[in-house]
């Protein structure tokens, strides 16, 4: 792994692949570090001829922590949001994208493709909709346009999401990693035992535990304008993927994605909820790497 300054914050990093090949950078979704990338994942694109990069976005894992910036109020941020009302928040997800955007421009890459999970892919959508000439490709994964009527998830899975763990120590972040793959994981994708233990190491000795840096994740959230008009002047390529039991973002929301954006593809995936399972590895690899491969020889876009 590696580190570089990008739009005035560290960004923590990690390279796959060839650096002359077409550059794919992921971002991840709320309050998750880079290493819920699967590094098969990553190698398996790599292996398909791209240079693949994740990061951890602002406020998660080894990149800055804005603890200057407070705490916000959940709570009020929450019920204003519900009201649609104006948002006070300490940073946007326009700044998350100008962070991504900085970070390509650290490594001397003028374009790529954007690939996005869940809030990673809201930081993908406005990265193709505010800097179009950096953008290759969209790969909107389990995400939203933020359309303040879609069906939304279940009540019981964003209070597992948001809760914090007992306390610091290593045994109560991976008993709260535990209760977070349990609600969110794919039915038709469970990983086995082992599988979820090694996916719960790796995120947690991967940094030091900040409590309050999700609170401003989230309210960069609730704080965001819908993108729905917006998407439908996006010009690049666009794929989206969306599980079919996602009890987080329901389908709906996919394919609210999908009908914004002019020309996009549309996977719903049977049995798939709101991870990145062992499992769908395969899966993602054949749909995304085929859909960026049609991009650069140009059949698409």
């Amino acid at each position: 792994m590696a580190r570089t300054r990008a739009n005035g914050i560290e960004i923590e990093y990690e390279t796959f692949g060839r650096k002359g090949d077409p550059a794919v950078l992921l971002i991840m979704g709320y309050a998750a570090q880079m290493t819920m990338w699967p590094v098969p994942f990553c190698q398996g694109l790599a292996s398909r001829g791209f240079r693949v990069i994740r990061f951890d976005n602002r406020d998660v894992g080894l990149s800055s922590h804005l603890s200057h910036l407070g705490v916000p109020n959940v709570a009020e941020a929450m019920i204003k949001g519900l009201a649609g009302q104006r948002v006070n928040a300490p940073y946007s997800l326009e700044d998350m994208a100008a962070d991504s955007v900085g970070l390509l421009g650290a490594l001397e890459i003028p374009s790529a493709h954007i690939v996005g999970a869940s809030m990673g892919g809201m930081i993908a959508q406005l990265i193709a909709i505010g800097y179009p000439e950096r953008t290759r490709s969209l790969v909107s994964i389990m995400s939203t346009t933020g359309r303040r009527d879609l069906p939304t998830g279940r009540p019981e899975v964003m209070a597992v999401l948001t809760m914090p763990p007992a306390s610091g120590s290593r045994e109560d972040r991976m008993a709260q990693g535990r209760a977070i793959w349990d609600a969110i994981g794919s039915p038709a994708y469970r990983p086995t035992e082992a599988e979820l233990q090694d996916v719960l190491t790796r995120e947690v000795d991967h940094a030091p535990y900040d409590p309050e840096a999700p609170a401003r994740q989230l309210v960069a959230m609730l704080a965001s304008q819908p993108r729905g008009e917006a998407l439908r002047h996006v010009k690049v390529p666009a794929l989206v993927i969306h599980g079919a039991d996602d009890p987080l973002l329901p389908a709906d929301c996919g394919s609210d994605t999908a009908a914004a954006i002019p020309g996009s593809e549309l996977i719903v995936i049977p049995g798939m909820g709101h991870d990145l399972a062992g499992g769908l590895i395969p899966v993602l690899i054949e749909h995304i790497g085929n859909f960026l491969a049609r991009v650069e020889r140009r059949e698409i876009g």
